[in-house]
């Protein structure tokens, strides 16, 4: 029998992705890939040790985690690459990094469907 919250969070990533992305490019070096993503963000509070609190935020990128295929295989996030969404007639471009000692990315659901990708924006194109 199929474990029903594995199989819900199936469907539920189905969803999202469905009714709650746009498309994105993902870019690593040469390679990138066209993916539907959510918009999210996370805040960060980094203690620099001397009683300073920085407060980052993050805009998120929640994809699936199948979708993320660069160069023929299917990838995890790394530090440095890029993320391209358009936005008001701009190409904005979002470099994949998080603070301190903070991971760059994790999933967003104990099945490992969806990722939350951290980024900053850099510029845009």
């Amino acid at each position: 029998m199929a474990d029903m919250l594995e199989s819900a969070a199936s469907w539920l990533e189905g969803q999202r992705t469905k009714f709650m992305s746009r498309q994105v490019a993902y870019c690593r070096g040469i390679n990138s890939a066209q993916v539907p993503a959510t918009v999210g963000k996370t805040i960060f509070e980094i203690d620099d040790g001397s009683g300073s609190v920085e407060r980052f935020e993050s805009r998120d990128f929640l994809i699936a985690a199948a979708a993320l295929v660069l160069g023929g295989t299917v990838t995890l996030p790394q530090p440095g690459d890029k993320v391209k969404e358009s936005a008001g007639g701009k190409l904005l471009v979002y470099e994949v990094l998080a603070p301190g000692k903070e991971p760059c990315w994790r999933y967003s659901d104990p099945f490992r469907k969806t990722l939350r990708i951290h980024t900053k924006q850099i510029g845009e194109e």
